[in-house]
């Protein structure tokens, strides 16, 4: 099958995942590009899709939400899975609780545009940086750390789920 697997990304975190993914599924014989969705001018040419934002402020990225209202028609006849980047696993204690269920509010926010088959939140790269100054303080105070979160295992378990589901519709296809 021909899968896009589509990014908005904010620092570069959300494009590793991706690659990563299109990688995973490369293996199980899928024909894969990875592609920023700023760059995605046409999807009529692919046969499933993998889209995944950065996560601000319990949302994705404006670009990203945009593609998938831009591209409803076309995602609503094809199967489409759904990853997000955002701070869990860079988190502590009850905070980091309260974090992980920011789920179901980024899949709230894309649910006029899609019915994803799965949505997966992962956590990415954090950094000062993208909190300025005093942001970075209250982000340390809360008990978050600055580092690579990125689980890579759980993105290949994740990535092969979705390259044997689509194995198996061409196959019953």
């Amino acid at each position: 099958m021909k899968v896009l697997v589509g990014f908005a990304t904010a620092a570069g975190s959300t494009e590793g995942v991706a690659q990563r993914i299109a990688g995973t599924m490369r293996g199980h014989g899928h024909e894969v590009e990875t592609r920023n969705v700023d760059e995605v001018s046409d999807v009529h040419g692919y046969d499933a899709f993998v889209l995944g934002s950065a996560v601000h402020n319990q949302a994705w990225l404006p670009n990203a939400a945009g593609f998938l209202s831009r591209e409803r028609q076309a995602l609503a006849r094809k199967p489409v899975w759904l990853f997000s980047v955002g701070l869990p696993g860079a988190l502590r204690g009850p905070v980091r609780k309260w974090a992980g269920m920011e789920e179901s509010d980024i899949l709230a926010g894309l649910a006029d545009d899609v019915r994803p088959l799965g949505h997966q939140l992962f956590t990415g790269v954090v950094t000062p940086r993208a909190f300025g100054r005093g942001g970075a303080v209250v982000f340390r105070l809360m008990g978050g750390r600055f580092g690579d979160f990125r689980d890579w295992a759980a993105i290949d378990v994740w990535a092969n789920q979705i390259a044997e589901d689509l194995t198996d519709t061409e196959t019953l296809g």
